[in-house]
């Protein structure tokens, strides 16, 4: 056992967050043999751990076999860089699967299964005629031999990710051009890498109708109806902090490894290439639209409102196959996803997966997705749809009973719990959404954050409670030795609450910081949510070694998505970016005239908001403003010589130069670096 002496020395080493006056703490630390070294399983999460082969099926290899079936090829090492070197996807770095016969310890069971699955990569037949690259991204990029070339679904997050898998595709199948690409919904894993397969040029006219966009020669881009205005709204409005809470859901900070990150669910994480984008050149509109491309029949099924507000499954007669989105995958899905999101309708969701059965069950012999791998067989096609409406209609209609029963959100998502018989279900295992926060966000759309205890109607902060908490119990070292007592009997969960209390009182207290980030590690062991683990794990690197998110790999976008941000939504941005204490005392009229978009606005800046009037001009304007739409973008960028170059400006300029000052709330061209599990 080494000494307390050098056990502070090592912490004081090791602890990166903490000033050099904090011996104390790191003293208390190391008589309690606390350390910032990642840990083995414990007993109690080696024995949850174990239980787990007990309670599933694993001679069931259904989910296994057909993560695996239709292989054409695959590259004996996968690992993708950008032009600058830098990995940007990897599946080498999960090589480690091989080693081990069973899951190790420190990895639920399950789990290691579902990343077994999601490890096979390649070039896949799902039946002649339709291919699939998986494993080249979080996401599947799917190819429909037309007569002539190809049409594509859902071409990936990167770029450089899309273009290798196409690469792939031309060694094995040749080269053929594509024909159209059809994106299932607005979550940037499925369109960000669309310039991997298409130029911008090469996008057909929006202006035209789709039959002359395919005579022209060029490439029709087709999606759901609403799909522009919810991928940019998403990636813009709270862009900064999902993609910080994306750290913790994703694991973008963590290595991969049995004490590491593993998949979640849906994959394997996301890749950090180049993000792109092309503006949709057509909508499907209503459900039974049937469009034929390059010899290739498709009909359209819009489910908006499940896994994103605009989404949609097609069904191919000639195949009898029918694409699915993302509304069936090989896990349970979320109705809340961690990183932030509008919550989904799990009732919607199992309704547009019946009324698929009733349309397409009685023909359809394989299901296929944007996710994961197919399944094959009428009988079971019909019963992963019917499993997996059961779990989200389940889930809905249970937490109602229970709000119906006076429970709160918190009660209900310990109190709840699948249907034995669903429970068992390989692909509707928690793998990305859980039984858990699903419920939760069933409790949010129907009675909000609120749980009618009206001391819970204006809270303190979580520092300022943690204060008192610390002053009401007095002696922290005794609360910290009598954690470590229950940390050792397995109440992992209790320690991490009553822990994290400590750190949010005072986050230069190094045993608690260590205290904590031990319990959440063994949480992260125990769960079979991969972005549960991720979290878990996240928080513990963090506590242990302070924020890491400037040290994130993140993809970055080419910024075609954000040129193709309306007017308005540029204004409502501008709003969120404004400091409106600093334009409290301001009440004025700018007029916006945008000739190349054909628009005008009248905004008014009233007491630190900014009010949008579309199709409107005010007579008494204080400042008129003349610009091309993308012009507008040098005042989110303080680009005063742009501005100066690019606009018209008549009144009182001096207000232009004001806002311009106060859009100033957080840098919109970096990533967000706030803390999380702690103050």
């Amino acid at each position: 056992m080494i000494s307390t002496k050098i056990a502070v020395m090592l912490l004081a080493g090791s602890m990166i967050a903490f000033s050099a006056d904090n011996v104390e703490n790191m003293k208390n630390a190391a008589e309690l043999g606390l350390t910032p070294e990642v840990k083995e399983a414990s007993t109690y999460t080696a024995e949850a751990n174990s239980a787990v082969y007990d309670q599933l099926d694993f001679s069931n290899t259904q989910e296994a076999e057909f993560a695996v079936k239709g292989l054409i090829d695959a590259p004996g090492i996968l690992e993708l860089k950008d032009a600058d070197g830098n990995v940007i996807w990897s599946q080498a770095a999960y090589a480690f699967l091989e080693d081990y016969e069973e899951a190790p310890a420190t990895v639920n069971p399950s789990l290691w299964e579902n990343t077994k699955n999601n490890h096979a990569y390649g070039l896949f037949e799902v039946t002649e005629g339709i291919y699939q690259v998986r494993g080249y991204d979080m996401a599947n990029l799917t190819l429909i031999e037309g007569d002539t070339g190809w049409i594509v679904f859902d071409p990936l997050m990167s770029v450089e990710c899309t273009q290798a898998a196409m690469q792939l595709v031309e060694k094995n199948l040749g080269e053929r051009p594509v024909r159209a690409v059809i994106i299932s919904h607005p979550h940037i894993d499925h369109f960000g890498g669309i310039k991997g397969v298409m130029s911008a040029d090469q996008a057909a006219d929006r202006n035209l109708s789709l039959k002359d966009q395919l005579v022209s020669g060029r490439i029709p881009i087709i999606v759901p109806e609403g799909f522009t205005e919810h991928a940019v709204a998403e990636n813009v409005y709270a862009g900064k902090a999902m993609g910080r809470r994306a750290n913790y859901q994703y694991g973008v900070l963590l290595e991969a490894g049995v004490t590491g990150k593993l998949a979640m669910g849906i994959g394997m994480g996301q890749s950090t290439g180049t993000v792109s984008f092309i503006t949709p050149t057509y909508e499907i509109t209503e459900t039974g639209e049937t469009l034929v491309i390059d010899g290739i029949e498709m009909e359209f099924q819009l489910t908006p409102g499940t896994e994103a507000p605009a989404e949609m499954n097609t069904w191919f007669p000639q195949f009898k196959a029918l694409w699915l989105a993302e509304n069936c995958t090989g896990t349970m899905h979320n109705l809340y996803t961690l990183r932030g999101a509008q919550v989904r309708d799990g009732a919607d969701w199992a309704k547009y997966l019946t009324e698929a059965i009733t349309l397409y069950g009685d023909k359809a012999e394989i299901a296929f997705q944007s996710h994961n791998w197919p399944h094959w067989g009428r009988d079971v096609v019909v019963e992963y749809m019917t499993n997996t409406a059961a779990v989200y209609k389940f889930i809905n209609d249970q937490t109602l009973t229970y709000i119906n029963q006076g429970y709160t959100s918190d009660e209900i998502s310990n109190m709840i719990e699948l249907p034995e018989e669903l429970a068992k279900v390989w692909y509707t295992r928690q793998y990305y959404g859980t039984v858990a926060h699903n419920s939760k966000a069933v409790y949010q759309k129907y009675m909000g954050w609120y749980d009618a205890n009206p001391v819970n109607l204006n809270p303190l902060t979580p520092s300022e409670s943690a204060q008192k908490w610390v002053e009401y119990l007095g002696d922290t070292e005794e609360v910290l030795r009598m954690a470590k007592e229950d940390f050792e009997k397995g109440e992992y969960q209790w320690v991490a609450e009553i822990t994290n209390t400590l750190v949010y009182a005072d986050p230069e207290n190094t045993a608690a910081r260590l205290l904590c980030a031990d319990a959440l590690e063994q949480l992260g062991y125990q769960a079979e949510s991969g972005p549960w683990r991720n979290a878990y794990l996240t928080a513990a690197l963090e506590l242990r070694h302070g924020n890491a998110a400037k040290n994130a790999a993140q993809a970055l976008s080419d910024g075609s998505m954000q040129k193709e941000m309306t007017a308005s939504m540029l204004f409502d941005y501008m709003g969120i970016l404004l400091d409106k204490q600093a334009m409290a005392g301001y009440d004025f009229i700018v007029n916006v005239t945008l000739p190349d978009v054909g628009e005008q606005y009248m905004l008014r800046v009233k007491n630190g908001v900014v009010l949008v009037y579309d199709n409107a001009q005010s007579e008494e304007a204080d400042l008129s403003i003349t610009c091309p739409k993308n012009a507008l973008f040098f005042m989110l960028q303080h680009n005063m010589a742009g501005i100066e170059q690019a606009m018209q400006l008549d009144g009182d300029t001096e207000l232009m130069k004001l806002i311009v000052e106060n859009l100033n709330q957080f840098n919109t061209s970096s990533s967000a670096w706030f803390n999380i599990i702690e103050p």
